[in-house]
């Protein structure tokens, strides 16, 4: 069979599974999704010393409920109405779920000094050691944050001001990761700046995340690095400090995030795998992930990338929509700096306000890496459903590499009211239409008029 035929039948394979959403591998991997299972023991905080005053460090109270919880073989740990103060990292264990109730809030004291020594967790797509994530669970399994309750990350004054401090940890962190430096002598900390994120879990597997209500992060708020099995559902946010990223499933698996609604000062969902070197020695793939139900407002709604170069697969987002302005709708970026691939991405029923852009897909993000070799393939994209009042930018925007052209984009069902600019499509292979309107329905043709006439009558 000749190499040209073999490519024949692959592309007329995929242009025929690509009119079937397919339904049955996404019931397939919700059914691998059970988030955590969650023990019927119950310590309440309050009698276990915690003052929701605002006043009194509770960190100790909550450190000897975890030990608790730890030696009796898991718990419920209920925490009542009332706000308590937190002067560090609560540290969750195995078989734990920390059920704040309505009124309830856990705020953190902001200073740098109390997130130290540093713990094993990452910083934009690099393995490193830093400051420990306010709410931090690493190797755990059966985890779970639940309740109407609040987690204020009360940052502000001081965390959220120190972006224009990073620039040197964060040089230093990625020279560490071309140059393949150990990861044990990766250390930063006190004098680098780089800010610690407010719920990361790192390793971890049976995950169930619900209802609670963020604020005020340092960094990233929800950051699932190297889990798997986890339901992220009915969180709700007001975190529009800087890089306040909503949800980041980072080299993770099976994950179902649904009813969340976004108010961000950072992307609402960035599905991440690593960043260069570390995304290719130490990243797996982000893979398994569906996104439903939600209501996005911030910066872009869903992000694949720019930390991808483990890759990213088997995405589903749908039946989504807006609950204010986001910059961009679906965006994938990456660039020859981060190689990897993002293949299988599912989006259907997903509406929009106004956006600058409605979908954007683009392999040369920042314009960087133009010169390496690392060129993403970007493959099988099914975009059906898709709708915005007005793109200020761009409508749909392909931007591949002649060294790897995006391929096998499906675009169905797109409705744009007013564009600026419709399409911009560059090195892509075997994109389809059905049935779009960028810039309005054109409807029925007008009748000729005698106005219309271009010649002279006899």
């Amino acid at each position: 069979m000749t190499k040209v035929f073999v490519v024949l039948l692959t592309l007329l394979a995929w242009q025929a599974g690509a009119q079937a959403y397919p339904e049955q591998r996404r019931d397939s991997i919700l059914a691998l999704i059970t988030g955590a299972q969650i023990s019927p023991r119950v310590i309440n905080m309050a009698k276990a010393g915690a003052k929701g005053d605002g006043r009194t460090d509770c960190r100790s109270a909550f450190e000897k409920a975890m030990r608790r919880a730890e030696r009796q073989g898991g718990a419920r740990i209920v925490v009542p109405a009332g706000t308590y103060l937190i002067k560090g990292p609560v540290r969750l264990v195995s078989n734990v779920c920390l059920d704040l109730q309505e009124g309830a809030t856990l705020k953190f004291d902001p200073e740098a000094k109390w997130y130290l020594p540093v713990v094993k967790t990452s910083w934009e797509g690099t393995f490193l050691q830093n400051y420990s994530p306010m709410i931090y669970g690493y190797g755990l399994h059966d985890v779970a944050i639940v309740g109407k309750g609040s987690i204020d990350g009360n940052c502000r004054e001081t965390f959220a001001t120190w972006r224009e401090k990073q620039d040197k940890g964060k040089t230093l962190s990625r020279q560490m990761n071309h140059q393949g430096v150990p990861i044990s002598d990766r250390n930063f900390g006190e004098g680098y700046w780089l800010r610690p994120h407010l719920i990361q879990l790192f390793n971890c597997r049976n995950i169930t995340i619900a209802d609670v209500f963020i604020t005020d992060s340092p960094f990233w708020c929800v950051h699932l690095l190297k889990s798997e099995n986890a339901i992220c559902r009915g969180i709700r946010y007001d975190a529009k400090l800087v890089n306040n990223d909503g949800i980041d499933p980072e080299c993770s698996r099976n994950i179902l995030i649904e009813n969340v609604h976004f108010n961000n000062g950072d992307d609402n969902i960035a599905i991440k795998s690593g960043r260069d070197n570390d995304g290719w020695n130490f990243g797996t793939p982000s893979e398994n992930i569906i996104i439903r139900k939600c209501h996005f407002k911030g910066l872009h709604a869903v992000v694949l990338g720019s930390e991808m170069s483990g890759g990213v697969r088997n995405v589903f987002i749908e039946d989504c929509d807006y609950a204010g302005y986001c910059k961009r709708g679906i965006y994938i970026k990456t660039n020859p700096d981060r190689g990897g691939f993002v293949s299988n991405l599912y989006v259907r029923n997903v509406k929009f306000d106004e956006v600058e852009d409605l979908i954007y897909v683009t392999s040369r993000y920042a314009g960087e890496g133009l010169d390496n070799h690392h060129f993403s393939k970007i493959e099988n994209l099914h975009f059906d459903r898709i709708s915005c009042t007005r793109a200020k930018g761009a409508g749909i925007v392909l931007q591949g590499t002649g060294q790897n052209p995006i391929r096998n984009v499906l675009l169905r069902r797109i409705d744009i009211g007013q564009v600026q600019n419709a399409l911009s499509f560059d090195h892509v292979e075997n994109v389809q239409f059905g049935d779009c309107h960028l810039g309005g329905e054109a409807g029925i043709p007008t009748q000729v008029s005698p106005k219309d006439q271009l010649f002279d009558q006899p």
